[in-house]
């Protein structure tokens, strides 16, 4: 389809200069455009050909260290996702939320479904960093926060993860929206550590503490299949154990709002000066850049 257009652009091309026919090559320049866009969707789509692309992405934004100013970051990255999330017309479920002491939010994991959704997400693991005024403290000097980001495959059925319930530690707590406000008076938040690994996952959206206890438990099973899958495949760099090194020089990407305004990806160097329109959700040119690198 692709070799067809371009042999018609060829051919309409050499009659418009033969004849002087200047509509003819605004024509021919909208078909070079719609094909620039056909060749960056196929280039996109053979590069998604992992096993995981297709799959549902497990999505865990974490504050880094400084107090507020970082779990405030969180939370605009948290609101950047949802934004994205809606432009693809994804769909979101909370898993786990658990709000900053005073503004922001500590963490906060989320299942997110669509297609190809995997492939796409995996591609905002890392750090990300933010460099800006902070709001939060009155001496008005440039403040430095980092927040992570890891993304694993939702597994299914078809995957068998083995879990010896020796191995975990289940711990149940009140479960509490922003604020501190308790979403219920019962024990109904579930959280489970995987010994073996040091993994922890939590879930308290559900009012059923074995509702949270299942998502949970399907939240590590996807966890330690990424690992698994990591060790397996001898990737430098274990997500898991990168989750302790949200800071300096380990970032992916940063958004500068002071003294100048950019976005920058440190794996391919792309640039975007409008940070209003990606911290709105406009990801794609990013994720599409390191897809077609190859840096993921």
């Amino acid at each position: 389809m692709i070799h067809q257009d371009i042999e018609d652009a060829e051919i309409l091309l050499s009659l418009a200069r033969e004849e002087g026919d200047k509509d003819a090559e605004s024509d021919v320049e909208n078909m070079v455009a719609d094909l620039e866009k056909k060749v960056k969707k196929f280039s996109i789509d053979i590069v998604l050909d992992d096993e995981d692309d297709a799959r549902s992405a497990i999505v865990s934004i974490n504050a880094g260290a400084g107090g507020t100013d970082s779990q405030d970051w969180a939370e605009r990255l948290f609101r950047m996702y949802t934004r994205w999330i809606e432009k693809r017309g994804y769909k979101l479920q909370m898993i786990d939320y658990q709000p900053g002491d005073e503004a922001g939010l500590k963490g906060a994991t989320f299942l997110v479904s669509g297609n190809n959704c995997y492939g796409f997400m995996k591609v905002e693991s890392g750090v990300h960093r933010l460099v800006r005024i902070s709001p939060f403290s009155s001496t008005g000097k440039r403040h430095t926060s980092f927040a992570s980001v890891f993304v694993y495959p939702e597994i299914n059925n078809d995957i068998q993860i083995d879990i010896d319930e020796k191995d975990l530690r289940t711990d149940v707590y009140r479960a509490s929206g922003s604020g501190g406000q308790h979403v219920n008076k019962t024990s109904s938040a579930v959280r489970i550590t995987h010994m073996p690994t040091g993994v922890v996952v939590q879930c308290q959206q559900e009012s059923s503490q074995h509702r949270n206890r299942e998502i949970a438990m399907k939240l590590l099973m996807s966890r330690l299949y990424q690992i698994e899958k990591d060790r397996q495949s001898k990737k430098m760099q274990d997500l898991h154990d990168t989750k302790d090194e949200i800071a300096w020089g380990s970032q992916i990407r940063s958004y500068v709002m002071h003294p100048y305004r950019m976005v920058k990806d440190h794996r391919t160097d792309f640039e975007m000066g409008d940070v209003d329109r990606v911290m709105d959700g406009d990801l794609d040119p990013f994720i599409e850049g390191v897809l077609l690198s190859g840096k993921v």
